[in-house]
């Protein structure tokens, strides 16, 4: 492995932090008062901005590290393109049951692998960029932002008045309280996109979204791995049977699973990186050559000086808001991960656009009210939308499911993607759904049909009467609804 990049790598290294941390950058002079300052460049930040900047006002946005958030740098963009990667991996090496010819032992260029990556994220980048937002009559800080008052922060130091703002900074990787494991080193979703060589031996320690995923890709890049979750379950807030269903796929992928495992400690060991860990009464040690840990985020509320402009926080779960995403300073506005649960881009954007909207105009908005879709990218794909069985029990809410398994879907079949099933949960007596889990190839492109279908307020008689393409996989929708139908023995 070459330990310098290869010159074009490193020109496409230089583009992507010209676009989002340009070394030569400086600071617009500040102007007098903004209408709207933005704490965070991030994706609710730069919806923020956008939207703001749209209506006409005055901005200011505010930010430390990159444009873009982790979604861009740390998050969703390298991880998806290092995942896109792992599957075409599988599926060369799967080709003889399509017909292709024996191809050996595909061998793994690591190096080739994180270059792609690196120009996807710079391609992206674009989009994000600082001069893009320039010349949208943004004026962009680089640098620290801490209140000084009400109406007032600091912006690299510079003093700077707003009638309104929003605070955007987002979450970071929760820190490791395991004994041992800040002296042997470990891999956070900000460093392991750093990497230079494929690791051999890859600990993976949470077995959420982001352990998951990369636990599968990096197994099917080559990396021998071992992924530890100390519930009985993998992705502990999406539906059992779904959840399963990932354990047997990273389980056939290779991936080496220990539910109900806890980890009590790392340490150095016969040139390797020890996991201690436990499970009902035994306990013993995996060797790794890297680790990496992934148990969730923590919003970045330090170093704002938050009191000062009276905004409630709690360091564990962020800043308070109302529905209408309002602190407890009502001139300030929060958005995005520093102050909501769901953890997602979609639901950053998504608020950062809500927050402008009642910020700068009436609190007419409420957060409660969006219909919010997520997905785990992993093989197959895991989506959800609206109420779990669980939340509707908990709100006595009588529920029907009515399931289609992906191995009744004709192109579903004939992709050789037959693995999964889509759910969609009705309000008993009625055709009203209240949610729906997908777990298919393709669940985040059909989960987007189940958002705009609930949010239409289209019930189930109706959908079972919209014509799908044929052969397709997302057809499981209106196969599920025409489940509905029969079982309820009405025309539709």
């Amino acid at each position: 492995m070459n330990a310098t990049p290869p010159k074009s790598d490193q020109v496409d290294r230089d583009d992507y932090l010209c676009r989002v941390r340009p070394a030569e950058w400086k600071n617009p002079v500040p102007k007098s008062i903004y209408d709207l300052a933005i704490v965070g460049g991030g994706p609710a930040g730069l919806a923020a901005a956008d939207s703001a900047v749209r209506q006409g006002h005055s901005v200011a946005l505010i930010e430390r590290h990159r444009l873009g958030g982790n979604s861009l740098n740390a998050g969703s963009v390298p991880s998806k393109a290092i995942i896109g990667t792992a599957r075409l991996f599988t599926a060369i090496r799967g080709g003889e049951e399509y017909g292709a010819a024996p191809s050996g032992k595909l061998l793994t260029d690591f190096a080739a692998v994180m270059a792609r990556m690196r120009r996807i994220r710079t391609r992206i980048a674009e989009y994000h960029s600082i001069d893009r937002c320039r010349a949208k009559g943004i004026d962009v800080f680089l640098g620290d932002a801490r209140f000084v008052g009400r109406n007032a922060l600091l912006a690299a130091d510079v003093p700077l008045l707003f009638k309104k703002a929003i605070v955007a900074t987002g979450a970071r990787p929760r820190p490791s309280n395991i004994p041992g494991l800040d002296q042997v080193e470990y891999l956070t979703s900000e460093t392991i996109f750093g990497l230079s060589e494929l690791p051999k031996r890859l600990g993976v320690i949470g077995g959420g979204p982001l352990g998951c995923e990369l636990a599968q890709a990096f197994c099917r890049l080559g990396s021998q791995v071992t992924i530890l979750q100390n519930d009985p379950k993998f992705l502990p807030h999406e539906e059992r049977d779904a959840a399963e269903l990932l354990s047997m796929s990273l389980s056939r992928d290779g991936v080496e699973t220990r539910l109900n495992t806890t980890v009590e400690g790392a340490r150095m060991g016969k040139g390797a990186k020890l996991i201690d860990a436990a499970n009902d009464g035994l306990k013993y040690s995996i060797p790794a050559d890297e680790i990496l840990l992934s148990i969730g985020r923590v919003p970045n509320v330090e170093e704002l000086n938050l009191q000062a402009a009276g905004i409630d926080f709690e360091p564990e779960h962020g800043i308070k808001v109302d529905d209408f995403l309002r602190t407890t300073n009502s001139e300030v506005y929060a958005a995005g991960d520093v102050c909501k649960g769901l953890k997602f881009t979609n639901v950053a954007e998504a608020s950062g656009r809500l927050a402008v909207q009642n910020s700068l105009g009436a609190n007419t908005l409420m957060q409660s009210h969006l219909m919010i879709p997520w997905c785990t990218y992993c093989s197959p794909e895991i989506a959800h939308i609206g109420m779990r069985i669980k939340e509707a029990k908990e709100r006595t809410i009588s529920v029907k499911s009515y399931t289609v398994m992906m191995q009744d879907v004709d192109r579903a079949i004939t992709d050789g993607q037959d693995d999964g099933f889509v759910k969609i949960y009705v309000r008993e007596g009625t055709d009203t759904i209240i949610g729906a889990t997908i777990v298919a190839a393709r669940a985040s492109e059909m989960i987007n049909e189940m958002s705009v279908i609930m949010s239409a307020g289209i019930g189930m008689r109706r959908l079972a009467d919209i014509l799908h393409t044929y052969p397709a996989q997302s057809d499981a929708i209106r196969l599920a609804a025409m489940a509905y139908i029969n079982d309820r023995g009405v025309s539709s």
